[in-house]
């Protein structure tokens, strides 16, 4: 008896190893087109084939015209590129609902919308996001929501409430004081935005935003004056930093800029009015600009019939073409740059229109797609995972007509979007 059972256990093992390299060789899947583009060089990378195993590229191979395996995707005639990431958006805001008319929807409405506007973004080819503010840790909820595979969206990198001092940017100063009102990111003080940042933390946290400015979109703050002090942004940086997570100031003024550097913050998002000091301890520190040079076109056009108040749009005038001057001159230096759209301020799913102007205020075409991945990835500290078509990294894989390099703006009409080793978007069958 004892013997039977030894052979039924040996039999039992055999046909289950037997049936999961089955499943493994069954999950096996590839992906073919006429090139990719190695973003770290700027090479084209012709005929690839790629192995594509639990969400990972494990193979590269030239296919010489061979037959195509079973399970291939096959996209001839299209490029392929690593997945884009966009490193300032805010998926729960609405870009027709500026102003007052924003004070209309709950936070169960503005985490729906952020449902929507995540599939729209990940279609678009943006499969990595950074959400830089959001109320009610909804975008927390959001990215839960598409981790767990309820919601097709893009991998997200959260800050929850962003922080900003008492009638700052990041507080709500639309409403009159018996309202008393105040956003749920303030916080004064070094201990108060230390214990600010622990509770964004606790609640589902992955990096850090604080506004170290005013803003164009805030009422009654001015555009380029320091909010924060050098002291309370270092308690910020200190604080983030030991929890392992990296933080983005908000900052169109030079003196913001200068001090969140000195804090220590890894990137600075808008860096509108840059002196020579701010590019040189940018490059000295090694912080990353994220430069918004495509919003400006919205707000100056769209923005008053989507509620943006005038004092806003006023500024703005003032605001759009000086950044993009000093977009060409960060470039110029040699200052490490990041893709960041804003969108949320204008339509979601438009983020790759802002690639053309990059291309246009000084970068080349490979500088543009590189802020959008390698540089991207590096910033999250994320390089091994994504960012990149190599063996050993995310299966994160968009698709277009053509080649980027020689029009950045094909961009704009991304056809295949695979997340993971999972398709979402496909072109269609002829």
């Amino acid at each position: 008896m004892k013997g039977f059972q030894l052979i039924r256990c040996m039999l039992f093992s055999v046909f289950g190893v037997f049936t999961v390299n089955t499943l493994a060789i069954a999950d096996t899947q590839f992906v073919y087109a006429d090139a990719f583009v190695n973003v770290k060089n700027g090479k084209l990378i012709t005929r690839p084939l790629l192995e594509i195993q639990d969400g990972k590229i494990v193979k590269i191979t030239a296919n010489n015209r061979a037959p195509l395996p079973q399970n291939t995707v096959d996209l001839s005639g299209h490029t392929l590129l690593p997945g884009l990431t966009d490193m300032h958006v805010h998926l729960t805001a609405d870009s027709q609902q500026h102003g007052y008319s924003g004070l209309a929807d709950s936070l169960p409405r503005v985490t729906l919308t952020g449902a929507k506007h995540a599939k729209v973004t990940l279609m678009a080819g943006f499969t990595t996001v950074r959400d830089v503010g959001a109320p009610g840790f909804s975008d927390v909820a959001l990215r839960d929501a598409i981790n767990d595979g309820d919601i097709e969206g893009p991998r997200m990198f959260v800050s929850g409430h962003a922080l900003g001092v008492t009638g700052g940017h990041c507080d709500n100063n639309l409403l009159p004081a018996e309202y008393k009102v105040t956003a749920d990111g303030v916080a004064d003080g070094p201990w108060g935005v230390r214990k600010k940042v622990r509770e964004n933390i606790k609640y589902g946290a992955t990096v850090i935003k604080f506004c170290a400015t005013g803003g164009v979109l805030s009422k009654g703050t001015k555009v380029g004056v320091q909010q924060y002090t050098l002291e309370e942004m270092q308690a910020i940086v200190d604080e983030a930093h030991m929890r392992g997570l990296i933080v983005a100031a908000h900052a169109h003024g030079t003196d913001g800029i200068v001090s969140a550097i000195k804090a220590g913050v890894d990137s600075i998002e808008h860096a509108s009015f840059l002196n020579d000091e701010a590019i040189s301890l940018a490059k000295k520190n090694g912080t990353y600009f994220s430069m918004d040079v495509y919003v400006t076109e919205f707000i100056l056009s769209e923005g008053e019939n989507a509620g943006i108040l005038e004092e806003s749009l006023a500024k703005e005038r003032t605001v759009g073409k000086k950044q993009r001057d000093n977009f060409r001159k960060a470039v110029k230096a040699g200052v490490n740059m990041v893709f960041g759209s804003d969108a949320g301020v204008y339509p979601h799913g438009d983020n790759a229109k802002q690639f053309s102007r990059m291309v246009e205020f000084g970068m080349t075409p490979l500088q543009a797609l590189q802020a959008a991945t390698i540089n991207s990835a590096k910033l999250l500290q994320q390089e091994q995972l994504f960012g990149s078509i190599e063996e050993g990294k995310m299966a994160d894989i968009v698709a277009i007509k053509g080649n980027p390099l020689d029009d950045i703006s094909l961009l704009e009409n991304v056809v295949f979007v695979m997340k993971e080793g999972t398709v979402y978007l496909q072109p269609a069958l002829k």
